[in-house]
Order: structure tokens, then C-alpha cells, then sequence
């Protein structure tokens, strides 16, 4: 379990590189559009070969099924995926309330296992840089679409809560967003004013970042201890899977990854994001 912990730690900690040759190159610290030709050439990355080796390995993973039998697909087209925007938390004038983060792209195994591949662009070019379990960037996709058509669909990652925000509406999506904003959502300045009440303090450059807290909050005293040593152990099984095997090296981090959420190893978003989980050789 400890080992799906990774989300949070992404940021601080390199993970198997798909493509060792471009382990070096730094992120472009910027989020691509979500053009049609950009979610194409997503697309081409997450089919290539060395992509689908890495997947068969991914699926492969505790003798879930054998790394021969895998055989690891892309099913539909990559998705643009979003999350809460650290300029919408400051109050930038005119800032969006969600940004996109990286692409996604549906890998599906041979016994049924899914995955989401993210995919940004480096500097080296499109890469992979994370693999998660799971199916919620697809799901949510399609629960937006119905539920607000239009709408932005995104992810409050610090508490693992998607919504889908249109107009001066942000609706939930799931149970922690219902949790946070009620079944029938909230309008977009009270969402705001709640997540500059959460947050607002804990932006990047701010005393809780500089004091090396970055990446989430903890919602009371008590789970504090509990869950900051839970996002040590994620950020050691991290770095870990990051070592093995004979063709690992580091990836680069997702182009304008939310540095509010996964600057560093959020106690929060440790323990709420257990469906996240790295390659291993």
C-alpha cells in the first residue's frame, strides 16, 4: 500500500525513465495547450514501444498477470487534466480556477488492469512522466461532460476531489468534492473563498513552503504526525522504485506541475492519493 503513495512525492523524487537518454532534461515549467495537435503527438508517445515495455513491466507488477501475457494497449484518445490553480488560490485577476497539467492517455492490459499514462512536454520532447492505476482521469472526464457540458473538469489534489467548474458554477464530481462544496455544488466565489482560506498561506514562496511544507495541509493537529510520516514513506518507496532495474533514471516533471499541491511530498496528498503508483523495472 505504501507503494501507491508516490503522487505526492513525484516532485521531489525522480521516478524510472521511460527513456534514459532524456533523464537529464529539465521540465519546461509552463502547461501546453491542450491542442489537437499536442494531444496527438501525447497519443504517439504513450503508444511507442519503449512506452509499452514499460507498461507491460507496470502491469506486470506482483504477479498480477506475467510480463509476456501484458500486452498493454492505448484505448481512445489522451485528455487534457486539469488542477486547482495556484494563481485562482492568490487571487490573480482573471486566473482560471483550474490549469492544465499534463495530458492523459488510457493504457489497458490484456487481464483488464488500467492505467493512466501522463504525458507533458520537455524540453527533450514528449515524455511520459508518471504512471498512475486506475481510470479517474477518463471517468471524471466523461462524469463532467455529462453533468456540466463545456464545463472545465479538475482535480483538488491536496484532498483528492474532482469537480467540473462552468460559468459561476463548481459542481462535484465525486464523494470528497461533494464533502467540500455539498451535493449540489457552490458558486466559483465561494469556492474560491474556501480555498484561499485552505491554502491561501501555503503557496509557493510563502512561510509554510519556505519552512519546506509545501504540498498540502493538514485538516487538524491530530493526523498531522500520521500523515507527514506517510508521505516520508512515500517519497523513500519512491525514490526506490527509482533506482531499480538495470535502465532506470530520472524523469522530468510534468510541465507547470502544481507546485501548490506537489512541490514537495504533501502530507494530504500523500495519503489521499493511494491509486498513484510509479513504474518499477
Amino acid at each position: 500500500m505504501k507503494a501507491r503513495l508516490a503522487a505526492a512525492a513525484v516532485a521531489a523524487t525522480a521516478v524510472m525513465a521511460l527513456a534514459p537518454a532524456q533523464a537529464s532534461a529539465a521540465p519546461v515549467p509552463q502547461p501546453q495547450a491542450a491542442t489537437a495537435e499536442n494531444l496527438a503527438a501525447a497519443g504517439r508517445t504513450a503508444a511507442a514501444p519503449d512506452t509499452l515495455a514499460t507498461l507491460s513491466r507496470f502491469f506486470a507488477r506482483e504477479g498480477k498477470v506475467s510480463l509476456a501475457a501484458a500486452r498493454p494497449r492505448i484505448e481512445g484518445e489522451s485528455v487534457p487534466v486539469h488542477y486547482l490553480s495556484p494563481e485562482f488560490v492568490a487571487g490573480k485577476a482573471g486566473a482560471s480556477v483550474a490549469r492544465l497539467e499534463f495530458l492523459a492517455s488510457k493504457a489497458v492490459s490484456s487481464d483488464g488492469q488500467q492505467a493512466a499514462l501522463w504525458t507533458a512536454k520537455t524540453e527533450a520532447g514528449w515524455q511520459v512522466v508518471n504512471i498512475a492505476t486506475g481510470d479517474d482521469e477518463f471517468r471524471y472526464a466523461r462524469l463532467g461532460a455529462a453533468k456540466l457540458p463545456g464545463g472545465t473538469v479538475f482535480r483538488e489534489p491536496q484532498i483528492d476531489a474532482w469537480y467540473v467548474a462552468g460559468g459561476d458554477r463548481v459542481l462535484p464530481l465525486d464523494e470528497d468534492a461533494g464533502t467540500a462544496v455539498g451535493a449540489q455544488g457552490t458558486s466559483l466565489a465561494a469556492y474560491r473563498t474556501r480555498v484561499v482560506k485552505a491554502y491561501g498561506d501555503k503557496l509557493p514562496g510563502s512561510a509554510y513552503g519556505k519552512a519546506g511544507k509545501a504540498g498540502g495541509f493538514a485538516p487538524t493537529e491530530a493526523t498531522a504526525a500520521t500523515e507527514a510520516t506517510e508521505a516520508t514513506a512515500a517519497t523513500e518507496t519512491t525514490a526506490a522504485s527509482a533506482t531499480s532495474g538495470p535502465d532506470s533514471a530520472g524523469l522530468p516533471m510534468a510541465a507547470g506541475a502544481l507546485a501548490l499541491a506537489l512541490g514537495a511530498a504533501g502530507a494530504v496528498a500523500a495519503r489521499r492519493a493511494r491509486r498513484q503508483r510509479v513504474v518499477r523495472a
